[in-house]
């Protein structure tokens, strides 16, 4: 039995659709189900999983589909709607108070707030943006599909109130030893990091604690901010900062390759990914120690496809990769994958589909800490059994997660597990030229 029910114009988040998608799972007899946006990514999706109906071929983006198939999918349809119909109490909403429905009503009830973190689909994320600089507040842009020309706007503007703003589509920091975003929890230490990249900046953090260095700060500032479109206008300030920070020693600026000049005065480590150059080699050169042993070669010589999360971790393997055609990657965190769906660091399905249509070795990043999904492993080891696998976990011990528990569960499926992205992809890359 088949249900599909379209229902226009009401939106929900990515966050409350994916959980109310696992409500759906879980309900008796229900062999697929899905709560989603409309966009083409989600269509496409239903298609493959058998949840098309001719009445979705007019379904636009910011319609809601419930779809579900088996023996019971009205209890999935009624599962779904349980979901959709909780209420978490609003930010700033005392007893008795009407929720604050701007960010500068929310720090006004709230004394000593000092950042905003902005998390709304993208054409509306410049608003909230702007109403938080107003307020005082710095920002933390999680959201993505932010124009260029708003981007260099806010920032301008940030820059003329003394104020951090972080994105957009700015995926980790770590101030103050408290994590935004997606980020891990790492020691402190005398390492401050500039990321126009979140993976890279994990990497290169998990990668810094393994050796038992630590991270003063980590400023994002969102992938196009060393672009010459924004002139590096947010990285320049971020330096600067640690500059003046006291516990910060050594500066490390995780970007892809940029025209800007960059200066500091204090020792300052460009990580500017391009040929020879790697996250793993600058981790290494900063903290000055060494890395736990590698997974052994596999001896796989046949083709690889490169599932990624973040952007970052797959451009690195990519310039180890080069023209090599037995290698395939792609991002499944770019912005078309996202648009009305989580991130795949927290909703796995996106993945698991791609790891099913797979022909090769699956190579496949894992980002575990703050803001991920609470046990991939749990998901995505179940999918790789049976098959040539390379897993990269990006980690720490003290992760909610437990890198342990997780490095357990992957290779108890099959799957060669390094903690190093370079290392693995480079690993593969001897094997198939053997």
């Amino acid at each position: 039995m088949l249900r599909v029910e379209l229902r226009p114009g009401a939106y929900h988040d990515s966050i409350v659709l994916m959980l109310a998608s696992r409500r759906m799972l879980d309900a008796p007899g229900v062999e697929a189900a899905m709560a989603a946006m409309a966009t083409d990514l989600n269509l496409s999706m239903l298609r493959d999983a058998g949840l098309w109906t001719a009445s979705l071929e007019d379904a636009r983006p910011d319609d809601l589909i419930l779809a579900a198939r088996g023996t019971d999918a009205g209890a999935a349809i009624e599962a779904a709607e349980a979901v959709l119909a909780e209420r978490t109490p609003a930010a700033g909403a005392g007893p008795g108070q009407v929720p604050a429905r701007t960010v500068r009503t929310a720090a006004q009830r709230m004394a000593g707030a000092n950042i905003a973190m902005i998390s709304v689909p993208g054409e509306h994320a410049p608003w909230s943006c702007w109403d938080a600089l107003r307020a005082g507040l710095n920002v933390f842009c999680f959201s993505d599909n932010v124009s260029v020309a708003d981007e260099v706007r806010l920032k301008r503007e940030a820059l003329g109130r003394g104020l951090l703003f972080m994105g957009p589509d700015c995926g980790t920091s770590i101030l103050d030893g408290v994590g935004l975003g997606f980020s891990n929890l790492v020691p402190r230490g005398p390492v401050g990091i500039v990321g126009a990249s979140g993976t890279g900046i994990q990497q290169l953090s998990c990668l810094l604690a393994h050796q038992g260095v630590g991270v003063s700060q980590a400023i994002g500032v969102g992938g196009r901010d060393l672009s010459p479109e924004v002139g590096g206008l947010m990285t320049r300030d971020a330096i600067a900062r640690l500059d003046e920070d006291p516990e910060t020693e050594v500066i490390v600026v995780v970007s892809k390759p940029a025209q800007a000049e960059l200066e500091a005065r204090k020792p300052l480590v460009p990580a500017l990914l391009a040929p020879g150059v790697d996250l793993t080699r600058i981790a290494l050169e900063v903290g000055g120690g060494s890395l736990p042993p590698d997974s052994e070669p596999g001896g796989w010589r046949g083709g690889v496809d490169g599932i990624f999360s973040g952007g970052t971790l797959r451009d690195e393997a990519v310039l180890i990769w080069g023209s090599n055609p037995r290698f395939n990657a792609v991002d499944y965190g770019a912005d078309e994958y996202t648009r009305g769906r989580a991130h795949p660091m927290i909703d796995n399905a996106v993945r698991i589909d791609a790891i099913r249509r797979a022909r090769g070795l699956v190579y496949l990043d894992v980002v575990l800490g703050r803001g991920a999904h609470p046990d991939p492993a749990a998901e995505l080891a179940p999918a790789l059994e049976g098959r040539p696998a390379v897993v990269v976990l990006v980690g720490v011990e003290a992760d909610p997660q437990g890198l342990s528990r997780q490095r357990a569960a992957f290779e108890a499926a099959g799957a060669r597990v390094y903690l190093s992205n370079s290392r693995a992809a480079r690993s593969l890359l001897e094997e198939s030229e053997a």
